[in-house]
């Protein structure tokens, strides 16, 4: 039986079964370009370094025998930048030999086989099953294959809470869903489990409203009509439900 555990104050979760795995999604590493055009600023050459700490700290205090990256390691989508040649190599380099690292592919990660080394594992974009659960980017809808399932552990929206009157506005935040099975697998009954993860990447949506463009996802699409859900901080603070959830996905 799997067993699912989110990081206090940290968006990434732990999926235990036979093996402890660290999942993380939306690196965005390469952002800068995209971020500088939101007019914001970031500490020139400081954001991989800061990323592959956090993963660090994290992999030391939970000690995962796999880190699950679930898609949108680049930040470009046709192509691979000039800092993505250089930062997204070295990202694996300090990360890898500490744990077995899988990646299933996001919408970005195009090309990304150049780019990392041979012994990391790239799966289908379609996702990959552990027990009940379908880990996937979520850009893509999920094979009829993958029926079985009860949970589906995504990450591409890159949830971000806004309030002006919050101290929470521009929070990352956890999606946590309940949808009637049918809805991504016809013809089955029960009832779906949906976690969207936040993106791992602190800069990517941190920005105002006015900057931030909801990602489309199929599973979502199907979903989001007829769903009960809980809206959470990184900590695990319930802060909402499904009547907030049009503004959110």
């Amino acid at each position: 039986m799997v067993t699912t555990r989110i990081i206090d104050s940290e968006p990434a979760l732990i999926l235990e079964e036979k093996r402890k795995n660290l999942v993380i999604s939306d690196l965005h590493i390469g952002f800068e370009d995209k971020f500088s055009s939101n007019k914001n600023t970031v500490k020139k050459n400081s954001s991989i370094n800061e990323i592959i700490s956090n993963v660090t700290k994290i992999i030391k205090k939970e000690n995962p025998e796999t880190l699950i990256l679930l898609g949108d390691v680049k930040s470009s989508i046709q192509s691979i930048t000039d800092l993505e040649w250089k930062d997204i190599p070295y990202f694996f380099e300090e990360i890898k030999n500490s744990l077995e690292v899988i990646l299933v592919p996001g919408n970005h990660d195009s090309h990304i086989d150049r780019l990392i080394p041979n012994d990391v594992t790239v799966i289908s974009s379609k996702g990959m099953i552990l027990d009940d659960v379908l880990l996937t980017h979520g850009h893509t809808m999920p094979s009829k294959n993958y029926s079985s399932v009860n949970n589906i552990i995504m990450g591409h929206i890159h949830p971000v809470y806004f309030d002006k009157n919050s101290l929470l506005n521009g929070e990352r935040i956890w999606i946590s869903i309940k949808s009637d099975k049918s809805k991504i697998f016809p013809d089955t009954k029960g009832n779906l489990n949906i976690t969207i993860v936040p993106s791992f990447n602190p800069y990517f949506y941190a920005t105002e409203k006015k900057y931030y463009k909801k990602s489309i996802s199929p599973i979502v699409e199907k979903i989001k009509d007829s769903t009960t859900a809980k809206i959470l901080t990184l900590d695990g603070t319930i802060i909402g439900n499904e009547s907030i959830l049009k503004d959110l996905i």
